[in-house]
């Protein structure tokens, strides 16, 4: 393990930054609580990051709010080209598809005891989503035991010597890097959920969710 990303984390941790990540960790638990509707938006958020920037993603789940929830796929596609999001026609198409759950995802997510099996239902039952996407949405919504890895993630390891970056994530590679991430984290007492905003804020010094 190197020993210069953990005294980085702790620096953080014992910094400004903690209260920031505290009150994340906090808002993605409440998250959890609120209606389908709302946590299914969560779910369209996640499905818009793929192969985007998550702050314009942030942005345009703003704008279009409860509309992600009724507006016909044309609509839809229309408004995220016009919000300047890169694959409009695609991300509308995923999300009108995955409405068929947007009046019973809490209860789908409470029929799962074993996390990892919510996490592949996800990847298997919703177009759009892969492991990076249902590990981001669980987290938005209180699971704190995913971990998100994009090439913010992947280029700080390879920074740090811990892994060859990789040309493309695989199932297997993915969980060769979170299990890489769990490591890290019980080294800092942290969980996956708080290692990656503290890991994010070492990338691009903000916060985001």
């Amino acid at each position: 393990m190197n020993a210069h990303l953990l005294e980085s984390i702790e620096n953080l941790k014992n910094s400004e930054v903690k209260n920031l990540v505290n009150t994340r960790i906090r808002e993605f638990k409440e998250n959890g609580a609120k209606s389908n509707g709302e946590i299914f938006i969560e779910l369209c958020f996640c499905i818009l990051t793929a192969n985007f920037n998550a702050e314009k993603a942030i942005k345009i789940q703003t704008e279009i709010g409860k509309d992600f929830l009724t507006l016909p796929e044309s609509q839809l596609a229309e408004k995220l080209k016009r919000l300047g999001h890169r694959y409009p026609n695609t991300r509308a198409k995923y999300i009108v598809k995955a409405r068929k759950y947007k009046d019973s995802l809490k209860e789908v997510i409470s029929s799962f005891n074993v996390e990892d099996e919510l996490r592949e239902w996800l990847v298997k039952n919703i177009k759009g989503i892969g492991y990076k996407e249902a590990s981001h949405f669980l987290r938005n919504i209180g699971y704190t035991n995913f971990a998100i890895i994009d090439f913010h993630i992947t280029d700080l390891l390879a920074r740090y010597k811990l892994l060859e970056k990789p040309k493309t994530l695989t199932k297997k590679e993915y969980f060769k890097i979170e299990n890489l991430l769990r490591e890290i984290a019980e080294k800092s007492n942290l969980n996956l959920a708080e290692l990656d905003l503290y890991l994010w804020y070492m990338e691009t010094g903000k916060i985001l969710k």
